[in-house]
């Protein structure tokens, strides 16, 4: 059963995140384009860090409010990564698409990366193997992996690997991420 959990919070994870902002999906600004990969520095990290605790508090303060105030959501965003340096929440969101891709791919037991689609591959086979799954469930999350996996691209900048986990802890403690 403890694998279940695994896969599928890294089936979740990858999917969510490909299309929206790593903690706040119904608030992220939806504007048709793919997330970026950026170049990641210790400053970016660490302001990323310190944005979540505000966009929490603003995606809590927006919850259950649907359509009606995205005017209002995108303004209290962009103040929020604004605040934390950032341009925009577009950017805050591309540099939390960056660090995930990073720790999706990132085992804390052996400290290795792997690239997103040897990862997904992995978490498809284990899947596939894994007969506690439900069938129903389980043909659910191949389908899900087998999409995500045509869909992955390799990290574009690998020093990002090394800065992410200099910071791992301090951002798997502000996201929820362990």
């Amino acid at each position: 059963m403890h694998f279940l959990s695994r896969g599928a919070r890294a089936v979740l994870a990858f999917l969510a995140l490909a299309a929206v902002a790593l903690l706040q999906p119904a608030f992220a600004q939806d504007k048709g384009e793919d997330h970026v990969q950026v170049k990641l520095t210790d400053a970016l990290v660490k302001s990323y860090v310190a944005a979540q605790k505000d966009v929490a508090a603003a995606a809590a303060k927006f919850k259950g409010a649907g359509d009606k105030q995205t005017d209002a959501i995108d303004a209290e965003l962009d103040g929020v990564a604004k605040k934390h340096g950032f341009q925009s929440y577009e950017e805050l969101e591309d540099v939390g698409y960056t660090i995930s891709l990073i720790l999706d791919g990132y085992d804390a037991e052996t400290g290795n990366f792997n690239e997103p689609k040897d990862q997904l591959a992995k978490d498809l086979a284990a899947v596939k193997g894994d007969k506690s799954i439900p069938a129903a469930e389980k043909k659910e999350i191949i389908a899900d992996l087998e999409d995500a996996l045509k869909n992955a691209k390799p990290i574009q900048h690998k020093e990002n690997i090394a800065v992410v986990k200099k910071h791992r802890e301090a951002i798997e403690k502000a996201t929820g991420k362990d």
